[in-house]
């Protein structure tokens, strides 16, 4: 399956020091960095926009990951672009056609990715990961952070890996939402090789070693 790649979310960073947060993510070993961006409408809380992605990207290398938690997500999608965004992340539940949005992002030279919330079946998505580059599995009720992990999640997890692997196909599968060391190596042995972690790094007394301690996770093999 390769290396786990190591996305921090920085919902649960600093944002007075939002530079200086990011910027520390790439000297600590993380892959990528994950961005939530909430409309107020398709969730219940208020984030990021277009200018904080600016302002901020000059302070890392890092590939961005926008998640955008927002309705109609078609007509944003290359305001993110611009702004710095390396993956655009939209919601199967927030899109009219969901292949037609993944190759939209795809033609802003992006890579795509579609998120599924937990009350969401898995199996009317399966053939629209043809056309992703990455399959976001939400872990909890997407606007807040600090939930735990429904447990659900993980049988998606296998599921798409299942699917990918018999297709040939070479997708990113991250989970996001109720991520620690426990639970983030449980959706590794069911398949993810991507975890997105928030309040487990931010909030750890020691980012550095909390994102050491994530990356030392090994795939060991699937857990069925």
């Amino acid at each position: 399956m390769g290396r786990i790649e190591i996305a921090p979310s920085i919902l649960s960073a600093d944002f007075g020091n939002m530079r200086d947060e990011v910027g520390r993510l790439e000297r600590y070993g993380a892959d990528r960095v994950h961005i939530d961006v909430m409309d107020g409408h398709f969730v219940p809380n208020l984030t990021f926009g277009p200018d904080m992605i600016r302002a901020i990207r000059s302070a890392t290398s890092l590939p961005f990951e926008t998640h955008l938690m927002i309705d109609n997500p078609d007509m944003y999608l290359k305001s993110f672009a611009e702004a710095g965004s390396d993956t655009l992340i939209v919601h199967c539940e927030a899109t009219r056609n969901l292949d037609k949005t993944l190759k939209a992002i795809r033609s802003l030279k992006k890579e795509a990715g579609v998120a599924i919330n937990p009350e969401t079946r898995i199996d009317g998505l399966l053939k629209s990961l043809r056309g992703a580059d990455m399959l976001l599995v939400m872990g909890v009720h997407p606007g807040f952070g600090g939930q735990k992990l429904i447990g659900s999640s993980l049988y998606k997890i296998g599921k798409a890996r299942d699917y990918a692997a018999t297709n040939g196909h070479r997708l990113r599968i991250g989970i996001d939402g109720g991520i620690n060391l426990r639970t983030g190596q449980e959706a590794i042995d069911h398949g993810a090789n991507e975890l997105i972690a928030g309040s487990a790094i931010f909030g750890s007394e020691n980012v550095a070693y909390a994102i050491k301690a994530f990356k030392a996770l090994k795939a060991n093999g699937r857990r069925v």
